[in-house]
């Protein structure tokens, strides 16, 4: 599948005389969004005719050196595949409870963002939560399946007295439904609503932000987690589906996105899972237990399925310790896992409003805060 859109650019920076000359030399503007975390527009621009598109972000440098420009990258949602197999025991692995939910002040004073496909609003898992969902794609495109994001988000909050009961349902999620169904029949969004997507998360106060989703590495959207990392939102990224010898995918692997790979049951590596030194730690990815799209629920496989785990953690921890930055949320969950490469001692109790901690280390954790498995090899 094609990683990037052959025709355009997207740059930010740019100066109203700079954008000028461009579409003076054949360039058009396709789109402008004022992003507020920049403090400037991003542009969206098709090339001239007969260009190559190597040539024409060079000439955009060239033209605007102070500009931050690159391809229009696609990201995809991780592949998602439901099992068969008899397990679906995710959160008794790392010690969540499953049947009761949390205590009510677990996690409710956080907001979680959620950059992922289309979502069915009216699965019963979402019944009493506390749920918004914005549409970021032009409405003439086709709208993205509804399976991967609903599984997504119902792992966050469903409802705990539903069918798929999430890890933090008190909590508040707003779900930016960036994606779209391409004419190649894949969900698929691309770094210029990507980027729409983080700020307009920003803007509205969000703390931890879960994107189960994968795609190259882009010059604007680094620049872009940097700054959302500074200024203290905590942005977890499932590691994608290529497999051991795959290369590091994106966000993921940038250095202040909390990238997560897939284990099961066993605390075996998923297959599929993407691993390397860019990996910085493990959840249950495999035969996870959750919503479907349309309405009740199916068992999954993924690093998609693991990177909510992460995320309610550190959400967990924010609830706990709402000045904590993005670094300091970083090294706790580092600190609160079990490393898979040694045996690690299990506490044998727990605090109001903590988790049971079969897979952490002997390490005390604060009120409010869970478990991780750490991959290996850590960053």
């Amino acid at each position: 599948m094609p990683s990037r859109t052959p025709d355009q650019i997207v740059a930010t920076g740019l100066s109203s005389p700079e954008i000028g000359r461009l579409q003076a030399t054949g360039f058009t503007v396709l789109g402008r969004a004022d992003i507020q975390l920049l403090g400037s527009e991003l542009i969206r621009l098709r090339i001239p005719p007969n260009m190559p598109l190597e040539a024409a972000r060079d000439l955009v440098i060239d033209a605007a050196p102070q500009s931050t420009t690159d391809f229009v990258h696609y990201y995809r949602p991780g592949q998602e595949t439901e099992c068969a197999g008899p397990h679906c025991a995710a959160t008794g692995l790392i010690g969540w409870p499953a049947d009761t939910g949390l205590p009510a002040g677990c996690g409710g004073n956080v907001t979680i963002g959620l950059i992922d496909t289309a979502i069915n609003p009216a699965h019963p898992a979402f019944a009493k939560g506390r749920v918004e969902v914005l549409r970021l794609s032009d409405d003439g495109l086709p709208e993205s399946g509804r399976q991967h994001g609903t599984a997504v988000a119902a792992l966050l909050v469903g409802g705990a007295d539903s069918r798929t009961p999430g890890l933090l349902p008190h909590a508040r999620l707003i779900a930016v439904d960036a994606f779209h169904r391409s004419d190649r029949q894949d969900d698929r969004s691309d770094v210029y609503d990507l980027l729409r997507a983080l700020d307009l998360l920003s803007v509205r106060g969000v703390q931890v932000t879960n994107t189960s989703l994968s795609g190259p590495p882009n010059a604007l959207l680094e620049q872009f987690v940097r700054r959302l990392a500074e200024r203290g939102m905590v942005i977890v990224a499932a590691a994608g589906n290529g497999g051991p010898k795959a290369g590091p995918a994106y966000p993921a692997a940038y250095a202040d996105v909390i990238a997560v790979t897939a284990v099961d049951h066993m605390k075996r590596p998923y297959r599929r899972a993407g691993r390397g030194e860019h990996i910085d730690l493990a959840a249950p990815g495999v035969d996870v237990w959750t919503a479907a799209s349309v309405s009740g629920a199916r068992r999954k496989t993924g690093t998609s399925f693991a990177a909510p785990f992460v995320a309610a953690a550190a959400a967990l921890m924010k609830s706990a310790n709402s000045s904590a930055t993005a670094a300091d949320i970083h090294d706790a969950l580092g600190k609160s896992a079990e490393d898979l490469g040694a045996p690690a001692r299990m506490p044998s109790s727990a605090g109001a409003c903590s988790m049971p901690a079969p897979l952490a280390s002997s390490r005390r954790r604060r009120r409010c805060e869970a478990p991780m498995t750490r991959a290996l090899p850590g960053r």
